[in-house]
């Protein structure tokens, strides 16, 4: 019965900042690229106020 709202609660849910650090780094090329997207989270691209 509460599938559906669960469901759509799930679609308007915000990912938090750990949620989007990594999907951010999953989306690296190679071993380059994914140094230098740690760097910039290390630097706080996402957590920016």
């Amino acid at each position: 019965m509460f599938t559906p709202i669960r469901k759509f609660a799930r679609a308007l849910r915000v990912p938090s900042v750990a949620e989007r650090e990594m999907t951010y780094l999953n989306g690296a090329r190679d071993l380059v690229d994914l140094e230098y997207r740690q760097r910039e989270i290390d630097r706080g691209l996402f957590r920016r106020g």
